[in-house]
C-alpha cells in the first residue's frame, strides 16, 4: 500500500495523462469494432518445428535431471539477552531483582534451528552427489530435492573444507547422473552455463562464458583453483553445476564477489571439476582428503624480485622459507632458491605450485628444476601427507629507532620477539613505521615485519639496517620474518 502511496504521489500527471489515452484509445476500439475489417492475416511458426539452431535447450533437458536442491538445518545456541532499553522493563521475567541493587541474572542461551537452502550434483548412478561444504557444514538434518519432486534424506560421506566441497548419499533408484567433463580444457571464452536453485525460486539455468581459469590467493579457501564466469550465480546456486556447452560437468559453483549487495555482479567462481573428482574419489577410499606437502613458503617472482636475483625474466616460485623437518628440507632446498619445474610442468606462480603439490599422493616423489645463484639444479624430492594446517601455513618500540626510504625500525629485543610470537634467539629489526609513499609499502612490507636481511647481508640492528639500505636504496631485496615464516620483499 506505502509503494502505491508513494508512486502516486510522485506521478499525478503522468497518471492523468495515461488516463486520457486510455480513454481516447478505448473509444477508438470501440469505433472499430463496429466497422467492418477484415480479418488479419497472421504469420504462425510451424508448431512441429524444433528448438531454434542456437538453443541451449537439448543440453539443458539432459543435465536438468542430474542437479537438486538440498535443504539442510542444523540447531545452533543464540544469545537471549534483551536489548539495554527494554532490560529495565522486563528484568523481573528473567531473573532479576529490580532495582534493589541486587545483581541481575543473564538469561539463558537459547537453541533455535539455522535453516540453509543450495543446490547440488548427481555424479553416478549409486546415490553419490557433490556440492559445496558450506552448504551442508555442521548440518544434523539434509535433505535433497530431485527435479522430479522425490525427496530424500542424505548422508555426508565426507567434507573438504579446504576446498569447499562435500560428498553426499542418498538411497535412490532411476537417478539421472552427469557426464564429468575434463576441466583443464576449460578456455577464456567458451561458454557455459551455470545450474541451480538460487533464492530457493526452482531450478534456473543461467548462460556465461569462462572469463578466467587458475584463479587462486583469492582468500576464499585454503586451495583455490577455480574457474571464473560471468554466468549469473547468486545465492542459493552454491554446489550447483557449471557445465559446457556439451553438457559436460566443469565446476561446482562456489562464491561471487558482490560487493556487499549480496547478489549477483558478474564475477563468480566455481570449483574445477577435475578437483572436485579427486576430492570425491580420495574421501570414497579413505574416507578424508590426503594431500602431499612439500614444506616450502612459495612466493610470485615479481619483476623486482627477478631482478634482485639476477634473473632476467620474472619466472618460476620463489622459495621465501624451508619449513623445519619437511621435505624439502631434507632434500636440500634452501630459502632463495627458484622453482621453475615440477615433474616437467612450468611453474607460473606460489598458488600453483601448492595446487600440484596437494594434488600428489604423499609418498610420491616430485622432480623439482630449480635455479640457485644462477644455475639450474634438479631435485628429487619424496613428498610426506601435510600433517596439519600449520605445517604449511605457518606494534611495538625498541631502542634508537632508525629510518631509511620510508621505513622506521627499532632493535628486536627479546620481549618485542615475544610480542611477535619469535623465538628469543631472532634476530633483525623490526619495522615500527612505514610511509604509504614507501615503495617497500606497496612491495607488501608491513608494520610488524623483522627484517634480516638486505640484499643477502645480515641485519642485526638499526644501524645495520640503515648502512645496509644506504648501500642500495633504490632496489633493496629483503628478507623479512612475519609470525615465524620468512618472505622476500623487493622494493
Amino acid at each position: 500500500m506505502n509503494r502505491m502511496k508513494s508512486w502516486v504521489a510522485s506521478r499525478p500527471v503522468t497518471f492523468g495523462l495515461a488516463f486520457l489515452v486510455g480513454a481516447a484509445g478505448y473509444g477508438a476500439a470501440r469505433a472499430g469494432m463496429s466497422a467492418n475489417n477484415p480479418p488479419a492475416s497472421l504469420k504462425l511458426a510451424d508448431a512441429n518445428e524444433g528448438p531454434s539452431p542456437n538453443s541451449y535447450a537439448p543440453v539443458v533437458k539432459a543435465v536438468l535431471p542430474s542437479v537438486v536442491n538440498i535443504s539442510s538445518s542444523k540447531v545452533v545456541r543464540t544469545s537471549a539477552e534483551l536489548p539495554d532499553e527494554m532490560t529495565p522493563l522486563f528484568r523481573q521475567f528473567f531473573g532479576g531483582d529490580g532495582d534493589d541493587g541486587g545483581s541481575s541474572a543473564s538469561p539463558e542461551p537459547q537453541e533455535q534451528r539455522e535453516q540453509s537452502l543450495g543446490s547440488g550434483v548427481i555424479v553416478s548412478p549409486e546415490g553419490y552427489l557433490l556440492t559445496n561444504n558450506h552448504v551442508v557444514d555442521g548440518a544434523t538434518d539434509v535433505r535433497v530435492t530431485l527435479s522430479d519432486k522425490r525427496e530424500f534424506q542424505a548422508r555426508v560421506v565426507g567434507t573438504d573444507p579446504k576446498t569447499d566441497i562435500a560428498v553426499l548419499k542418498i538411497e535412490a533408484g532411476n537417478l539421472s547422473p552427469i557426464t564429468i567433463g575434463d576441466s583443464s580444457k576449460a578456455q577464456v571464452g567458451d561458454t557455459v552455463l551455470a545450474i541451480g536453485d538460487p533464492f530457493g525460486v526452482g531450478e534456473t539455468v543461467t548462460k556465461g562464458i569462462v572469463s578466467a581459469t587458475g584463479r587462486g590467493n583469492l582468500g576464499i579457501e585454503d586451495y583455490e583453483d577455480f574457474i571464473q564466469t560471468d554466468a549469473p550465480i547468486n545465492p542459493g546456486n552454491s554446489g550447483g553445476a557449471l557445465i559446457n556447452a556439451r553438457g559436460e560437468l566443469i565446476g561446482i559453483n562456489t562464491a561471487i564477489i558482490s560487493h556487499g549487495s549480496g547478489g549477483n555482479q558478474g564475477i563468480g567462481f566455481a570449483v574445477p571439476s577435475n578437483l572436485a573428482r579427486t576430492v570425491l574419489e580420495e574421501i570414497l577410499k579413505n574416507g578424508k582428503v590426503t594431500r602431499a606437502y612439500l614444506g616450502v613458503y612459495p612466493q610470485d617472482v615479481t619483476p623486482e624480485i627477478a631482478k634482485a636475483f639476477g634473473e632476467t625474466d620474472p619466472r618460476g616460485v620463489l622459495v621465501g622459507d624451508v619449513s623445519p623437518n619437511s621435505p624439502a628440507q631434507a632434500a636440500g632446498l634452501r630459502r632463495g632458491d627458484i622453482i621453475l619445474e615440477v615433474n616437467g610442468k612450468a611453474m607460473v606462480n606460489s598458488n600453483q605450485l601448492r595446487m600440484n603439490i596437494s594434488m600428489m599422493q604423499p609418498g610420491s616423489e616430485a622432480q623439482l628444476k630449480v635455479v640457485r645463484d644462477g644455475s639450474v639444479r634438479d631435485f628429487k624430492i619424496e613428498l610426506r601427507e601435510l600433517p596439519n594446517e600449520s605445517a604449511e601455513n605457518n606494534n611495538q618500540r625498541g631502542d634508537q629507532p632508525q629510518a631509511s626510504a620510508g621505513v622506521e625500525v627499532a632493535n628486536l629485543t627479546p620481549e618485542i620477539a615475544r610480542q611477535l610470537n619469535l623465538p628469543e634467539n631472532t634476530t633483525g629489526v623490526v619495522v615500527e613505521r612505514l610511509s604509504p609513499s614507501s615503495p617497500l609499502a606497496d612491495s607488501g612490507l608491513q608494520r610488524g615485519d623483522v627484517v634480516q636481511e638486505v640484499n643477502h647481508q645480515p641485519v642485526k640492528n638499526a644501524s645495520d639496517f640503515r648502512n645496509a639500505m644506504e648501500k642500495d636504496a633504490a632496489h633493496p631485496l629483503l628478507l623479512v620474518n612475519r609470525g615465524g615464516r620468512t618472505l622476500f620483499i623487493a622494493g
